[in-house]
């Protein structure tokens, strides 16, 4: 079956941060010797340059900076980046253009800089109100700034912003827990991410395991903060995102529904359809910065097909990461496949009560979303 077009959107990655948090395990660097901006910016528009062929003439629906902590470059040097993506590819006239921020890096000067440059949405990353929690958590920032970036964020003519917030943190109970989210509602974010501290490989969390609360604890954090969120008007649509009406993230419900998606800047991922090839691209590009710029290398680490028959659990474990329903004509769309291919991983899934199925639509149940993975490992 013929493989469609789905939506494309464009990730950039700007790898460097302050300071290296230890429970991060994404590709960034703390500053030790100034940011190359301007070098840095050259390499990203060249990479783009690239990748062009992979657009199939499209237009951008969306775009997120992500890092490290995009907001330690300069206004300018975001508008930079903009200005050279909108030269290249045509936007859609409402595109989300979505840059991370830190509020202890601040900022808070150059967020309306950054808004004229053609952001339209802020995700702060806040992670705890609590200084203690902050330190614990390597956090370059107080309360305090975290209060003030919010409430700026809540001035500017931005379509959205997001607060970024950890539970399950160190030692935190269930009444830290709640009012840290209580804060985060009080401040009235469009947009809210609330999810639980895991312990990566690779991180310095993983080689001195802080203590973190029992799994009742956990438990019980979960579902009396979603109860929290529901009171005050956040319809929860992804697993570990909550918007009012009509905020959700764009860009990321593109991945969600297994969008397309170019990414360029240092270890960045995109996912490219090809219909002429039949074929599903998963790019990966060079992680270090120094290996990045290193023009005699290219900026490609590694660009593989995916195979057809893993085409099925990639779909689902971003389809099934949403709590919307999921028309079944996606499928076949978007994989290539037949639906006789899934027919009894499906069975099996709505016996177990992991989802449920109309003539049209797929839909993902409490029981599933509660036994995510379970119910992912039945299409692998």
């Amino acid at each position: 079956m013929a493989l469609q077009l789905p939506p494309l959107a464009l990730y950039i990655h700007i790898p460097w941060c302050v300071q290296k948090c230890p429970y991060c395990d994404f590709n960034s660097h703390a500053i030790k010797q100034g940011i190359p901006e301007q070098e840095y910016i050259a390499h990203l528009l060249a990479d783009l340059d690239q990748d062009l062929s992979l657009v199939s003439g499209r237009s951008l629906s969306t775009i997120f900076i992500g890092g490290g902590t995009p907001s330690v470059f300069s206004a300018a040097g975001i508008g930079q980046i903009l200005q050279g993506v909108k030269q290249r590819l045509n936007c859609d006239t409402d595109m989300e253009v979505t840059l991370e921020a830190n509020p202890g890096t601040l900022e808070a000067e150059r967020f309306t800089g950054y808004v004229n440059a053609g952001v339209t949405r802020f995700s702060i990353g806040v992670q705890s109100f609590q200084t203690a929690q902050l330190k614990a958590l390597g956090r370059i920032h107080d309360s305090n700034e975290a209060i003030a970036a919010a409430k700026l964020a809540k001035q500017l003519p931005l379509k959205s912003f997001n607060l970024d917030l950890m539970h399950g943190l160190p030692q935190q109970d269930l009444t830290g827990a709640l009012a840290d989210l209580q804060q985060a509602i009080d401040l009235a974010p469009p947009h809210l991410s609330w999810y639980q501290l895991t312990i990566e490989p690779n991180t310095a969390f993983a080689s001195r395991p802080p203590i973190l609360p029992p799994d009742d604890t956990l438990w019980d954090i979960q579902q009396q903060g979603l109860e929290l969120l529901q009171q005050h008007g956040y319809q929860q649509y992804e697993i570990s995102a909550y918007a009012k009406t009509g905020q959700q993230c764009q860009h990321n419900l593109n991945y969600w529904r297994y969008g397309d998606y170019l990414g360029i800047g240092c270890g960045a991922h995109g996912k490219i359809t090809l219909p002429s090839r039949n074929a599903i691209l998963r790019t990966v590009k060079i992680k270090h910065p120094k290996g990045y710029m290193d023009i005699s290398r290219g900026y490609v680490d590694s660009r593989e097909q995916v195979a057809a028959e893993d085409r099925p659990f990639e779909f689902f474990m971003n389809r099934f990461r949403l709590l919307e329903p999921c028309p079944i004509s996606d499928f076949t769309a978007y994989t290539g496949l037949p639906l006789s291919t899934i027919a009894e991983p499906l069975k099996e899934a709505e016996q177990k009560e992991l989802i449920t199925i109309t003539d049209s639509h797929w839909q993902i149940s409490d029981k599933g979303a509660r036994y995510l993975n379970d119910l992912l490992t039945i299409f692998i």
